[in-house]
């Protein structure tokens, strides 16, 4: 399971110009899931964003999580994070999930993040999605489920 988060000042997912999803401060994630994962995969990563320090404190430094400063999170499936592009000029989507076991896995995603306190907002699965963010920072990282200790 791999996830992009971006630390944001805010993030909204609109579908046919209707607003599906939208935050103030927090994290947007794109969240993509592989041929291979499972609920502990989910799990891992619901536990690293919610307790992932990267909010500034008083001193300026990234030391606080989202559950710290009370921050938001908007999650947005993205098959794409498993786009192979080595081979030829269009990319390759083998290693994605099915769509009916990622939604499944992602869906418990959110879940896991809403039992932990954080207000959580999301996109629409399978559909063609704006996804329009203020990225503060800009902090941009990758959590990978397979590269867990």
């Amino acid at each position: 399971m791999r996830i992009v988060a971006q630390r944001v000042g805010f993030g909204r997912v609109t579908v046919d110009r209707r607003v599906v999803g939208a935050i103030d401060r927090g994290l947007l994630v794109l969240v993509g899931v592989r041929k291979g994962d499972g609920e502990d995969d989910v799990d891992y990563l619901a536990d690293r964003v919610i307790h992932l320090r990267i909010f500034e404190d008083d001193a300026g430094k990234m030391n606080r999580s989202l559950l710290e400063i009370g921050g938001q999170l908007l999650v947005v499936s993205q098959f794409t994070l498993y786009g192979d592009c080595r081979k030829g000029r269009r990319p390759s989507f083998v290693a994605a999930l099915d769509p009916v076991e990622a939604n499944r896995l992602i869906e418990r995603f959110v879940v896991r993040c809403r039992a932990a306190g954080v207000q959580t907002e999301t996109g629409e699965f399978g559909a063609k999605m704006a996804v329009e963010l203020l990225n503060d920072g800009p902090v941009t990282l990758l959590l990978d489920s397979e590269k867990q200790l």
